[in-house]
């Protein structure tokens, strides 16, 4: 079904069984007591499920290029038996795996942190100091020692981390190498790091031993590099003794999306086809890869010989035998949301997956045969019903999701509709099928009653919310409009809108408001997408200029917004770590006016009458959108108790706290309450 996924990829002294990579992912993992023993069982789960190559998440040289201070690094011998038990559980399960060595360079958040220069990163309060041509020739000994300290842990290889602005990007790139001596200055004294460590790794390792080089092909930063520097490098590293180049795209610092959910797929696959088109060695492409015929079509056209992903092996570890099978519709596809990996990740928590919650807790989460088959009723199919009621079933339970609306998917229907947004039908198509594939009866239309749940063993109320509707706002006036109905509806709004509340909700409502075509398939109209996104991001992927910016081109907002708060903080503040930048930066683009610390007073024929910066005023808006929180919909549960005292009732989701919509935890609630039944 999918020839060029599943061909073999010859490396000369070792055979790659398909074209798929599982990209390196920190998970925190690395940090903790028996940490490496999770890992293993993560790796060997996605491993056994057809995995050809894996890559570790980064593993630091030496005490100075930590991701944080203690973070893991591989300097001496007794570290290697954790590595060895990791690599043996992996090549038991069929897969090779190689190890990043990665030097951050300026972005150590660490006080010892160094680099080329002393030019303090903007991520980082730390200024690096620069390294001495002393302490440069023990650097590149440190990534010798590394990489021969990863041959005897038994990896099959190591991916050198030259991209995403770290260390040696930091030295290839004019941005950060203010050098005058001969590892600055010229294209050549520039490479020169880089290459010097590929070369003593290679004369160290011996020929038969992958060595992965992760190129910046697009740096997205002012002062980055050019294509012709970045070919020049490509081919250096070749004659180097590089095995396969894989490709990086963008720096931390780069105020430009790279990876997050808006991002089109694959819009960076066309930088990784110029490189390949100038050098022998087999090219890897990544970046917003998550399903199937994606990676069928890069490798059919040539763009690339393997296809990076990451993610999507946290969002499912069977996502290779699904689509060798032909079961790509049961891939539970990542959704570039960040928030249970990325966003946890920079908040010192454990990696996991908002659609997995089983992800990097492969020891502590299983579903195994229940000891005692009950008849199982699920009310409301949202995220968090849905996702207790295929757990449930797959645990042998029998069944029943009850579901007022025509469709599965609660909040979650809402949020496919957002521009930017468009992946999350990908999670609502797998429960679809899931529901099928495990048995579940799923009754729509079906609003129930107390009586309807009273001859089953368990009962669990995932109703969801409701919007919550601020007491001075007459919700019977018709220009005052609750979220749901904003989004099913935009095109009945004016052109003066004001949304009350800055939560993740109306930072949606805005950008629903003020695209100009409404959201569709993730592949719908795919070449046109990428085109305008690179437009809007001024992103010239040809790489002719330096880093790969060029002036961006943006419509004019075809709605004037005000995004209000109560709240004094800044608008947007508590947006994800990850992705929050992106959701402002959009919205400041197009002009919408962030107001915080509003008092509000009422809304007539006028508009919305307010006091902001101690001022009485009134905003002449067409409309006011309501995104002021959610109240907890609990109808049947003091009913339900009375009528059942010795059943449990258990709420999950949003009908257990309604908060801040989180899928997250409505996921992993229903899954963990499932497994507990």
């Amino acid at each position: 079904m999918y020839p060029h996924l599943f061909t073999p990829l010859d490396l000369g002294f070792t055979v790659l069984k398909n074209r798929i990579l599982m990209g390196s992912m920190h998970t925190n993992l690395e940090e903790r007591p028996q940490g490496f023993q999770r890992l293993a069982a993560f790796y060997a789960q996605r491993a056994a499920a057809g995995v050809a190559l894996i890559v570790t998440g980064g593993i630091a040289p030496n005490d100075q290029g930590v991701v944080f201070a203690d973070a893991a690094s591989l300097t001496q011998e007794a570290q290697l038996p954790e590595h060895q038990y990791m690599t043996r559980k992996v090549q038991e399960a069929g897969g090779k795996i190689c190890m990043q060595i990665l030097h951050t360079g300026r972005y150590s958040y660490n006080p010892r942190l160094v680099a080329p220069s002393a030019l303090k990163a903007p991520i980082n309060p730390f200024t690096p100091h620069a390294l001495t041509e002393t302490e440069i020739g023990q650097h590149i000994q440190d990534y010798v020692r590394c990489a021969a300290l990863a041959q005897a842990a038994g990896y099959d290889g190591v991916e050198i981390m030259g991209s995403e602005g770290y260390l040696i990007n930091q030295f290839f790139c004019q941005r950060t190498n203010h050098r005058q001596d001969a590892w600055g200055g010229c294209l050549e004294n520039r490479m020169r790091f880089a290459l010097a460590i590929v070369a003593q790794i290679r004369a160290q390792v011996g020929p038969e031993f992958i060595i992965i080089f992760r190129l910046s092909m697009l740096d997205l930063v002012e002062d980055g590099n050019t294509r012709e520097e970045i070919i020049t490098l490509a081919q250096a590293l070749e004659s180097a003794g590089v095995t396969l180049l894989n490709t990086g795209i963008g720096w931390h610092e780069s105020r430009v999306p790279t990876i997050a959910t808006s991002v089109p797929r694959a819009v960076f696959a066309q930088v990784s086809a110029q490189i390949r088109a100038q050098v022998s060695l087999p090219v890897i492409t990544s970046n917003r890869i998550n399903m199937p015929h994606t990676a069928e079509e890069l490798l059919a056209r040539g763009d690339a010989d393997m296809v990076s992903m990451a993610r999507p092996f946290l969002a499912d570890p069977e996502w290779v035998q699904k689509a060798q099978q032909g079961h790509a519709h049961l891939i539970n596809t990542c959704i570039a949301c960040n928030q249970a990996c990325l966003d946890q990740i920079f908040q010192g928590q454990i990696a996991s997956c908002l659609v997995n919650p089983f992800a990097c807790r492969e020891t502590e989460l299983k579903i195994q045969p229940a000891q005692q088959k009950k008849r199982v009723a699920i009310v409301g199919a949202g995220v968090a019903g849905l996702a207790c009621a295929v757990t449930a079933a797959e645990s042998g339970h029998q069944v029943t999701l009850f579901e007022a609306q025509a469709k599965i998917g609660g909040q979650f229907q809402y949020a496919s509709q957002i521009p930017g947004k468009e992946e999350f039908t990908e999670t609502l198509r797998y429960f679809q099928h899931k529901i099928m594939a495990t048995g579940v009866n799923l009754q729509l239309h079906t609003r129930v009653q107390v009586e309807d749940l009273l001859d089953f063993d368990e009962v669990v109320l995932a109703t969801g919310v409701k919007p919550r509707i601020p007491d001075f706002l007459d919700i019977q006036h018709p220009q005052v409009i609750s979220y749901p109905e904003a989004i099913a509806h935009p095109q009945m709004l004016g052109q003066k809108i004001a949304i009350l509340g800055a939560g993740g909700i109306g930072f949606d409502v805005a950008s629903l408001l003020l695209q100009t075509t409404p959201a569709s398939s993730p592949d719908v109209d795919l070449a046109e997408r990428q085109q305008a996104f690179c437009q809007y991001w001024g992103i010239d992927v040809t790489a002719k200029t330096a880093g790969g910016l060029i002036e961006p081109h943006r419509a004019p907002a075809p709605r004037e917004i005000w995004l209000l708060q109560r709240k004094t903080s800044a608008v947007g503040k508590d947006l994800g770590k990850t992705t929050g930048w992106i959701h402002r930066a959009h919205l400041k683009h197009q002009e919408v006016h962030f107001w915080n610390g509003c008092q509000y007073h009422y809304f007539d024929e006028e508009g919305l009458h307010l006091t902001y910066q101690d001022q009485r005023q009134c905003l002449p808006v067409d409309q006011v959108v309501v995104c002021a929180g959610q109240e907890s919909v609990t109808d049947l549960l003091i009913p339900l108790q009375a009528q059942t005292s010795q059943k449990k009732v258990r709420l999950i989701g949003g009908a257990a706290l309604a908060g801040e919509l989180d899928a997250q935890r409505a996921i992993r609630e229903g899954v963990e309450l499932a497994l507990s039944l």
